[in-house]
């Protein structure tokens, strides 16, 4: 590995346990260690120092930054400012790399262009042998198909500094990945996908997650603003159900609003469009899984919740972000 080809690790983390595996594994690679591993401790309220014990043999090497908070985003600019390494490879806190992770990674840097801005890793979802997937560990499993996913992503320091960096609107994390790899690419640096291999385990969820998860809908907003209506496209994602969440959530709305007015027919159509789009969803999501009582359970109720919420969502964003400045070149 050349001068050019040395780099640092960034970790953001909210404190979970998974960071400790996450740096053990690291420690554990063969190949060429990282110059500095920098994890960046975002949790807003701290009980006590972060543990950074499990880097072992890499332990010299690690420092420690505090964000209080402020997202992922944030977190990872903190990191990338914080130093000087031609490269930095950005590292989910709830991911493990395999043994040979470094001897690719030193590969990968070495066959990078000098208008390649960055070289990601691919991702491995380990699911269950024994059953189908839950609608959640296939959610997760969908980050082996995700393009430029931060989970595991090398940028080069140049190409970082020439856009600013992450924009810190996305306070979650969704989409600041997206978001950075189109304005990098804007930028007229290119972007591919590498030969390491990184395993991102599933990890522990509630029946209420993809409820919660709704929230993205408004990064979607503010992606829209900022790169235009194709962004899907040039970023690869997934297009994902919000024409068909906004048709369920009108109908849902306009029910009891024809019935008022006396249109019972109309009403009755409202509400069978929306049982029918209710039904068809939660069927979606059923079919592909374990179909345990408590898996059909969730997805039913879900089901139901999911469409007006990630409508509000998608709404409250295009309001809060109708500002935000298009990127370069969009129209």
């Amino acid at each position: 590995m050349t001068a050019d080809d040395t780099y640092a690790v960034v970790i953001p983390t909210i404190g979970r346990a998974c960071l400790a595996d996450c740096l053990r594994a690291l420690a554990a690679t063969e190949g060429p260690a990282p110059v500095e591993v920098v994890v960046v401790d975002d949790r807003p309220d701290p009980a006590g120092a972060l543990s950074t014990a499990a880097a072992g043999v890499l332990h010299d090497r690690v420092r420690v930054l505090a964000t209080g908070g402020r997202g992922p985003a944030a977190a990872r600019n903190a990191g990338w400012r914080a130093t000087g390494a031609p490269w930095v490879v950005f590292l989910d806190d709830d991911v493990r790399v395999y043994p040979d992770w470094a001897a690719r990674l030193r590969d990968d840097l070495a066959a990078a262009g000098a208008r390649m801005g960055g070289v990601q890793g691919r991702l491995r979802v380990p699911l269950p042998e024994d059953r189908r997937p839950t609608d959640w560990e296939r959610g997760t499993a969908g980050l082996e198909q995700a393009a430029w996913a931060t989970a595991d992503m090398a940028y080069r320091t140049a190409a970082l500094k020439e856009v600013g960096g992450f924009d810190e609107r996305f306070v979650r994390a969704f989409r600041e990945d997206a978001d950075i790899a189109l304005r990098v690419m804007a930028a007229d640096w290119s972007l591919q996908v590498g030969e390491r291999l990184t395993c991102h385990p599933v990890r522990s969820a509630d029946p209420w997650v993809s409820v919660r998860a709704q929230r993205g809908n408004a990064d979607d907003a503010l992606m829209s603003h900022l790169h235009g209506r194709d962004w899907w496209h040039r970023a690869e994602a997934p297009r994902g159900r919000l024409p068909q969440h906004l048709v369920v959530t009108a109908a849902v709305l306009a029910a009891p609003a024809l019935a008022a007015v006396g249109r019972r027919h109309a009403a009755a159509a409202a509400a069978a469009l929306w049982a029918l789009g209710t039904a068809e969803f939660a069927h979606a999501r059923i079919a592909p899984g374990p179909r345990t009582a408590r898996e059909v359970a969730t997805m039913v109720a879900t089901s139901a919740v999911i469409p007006p919420l990630a409508v509000r969502h998608w709404l409250s964003g295009l309001i809060r972000h109708r500002g935000a400045t298009p990127v370069r070149g969009v129209t």
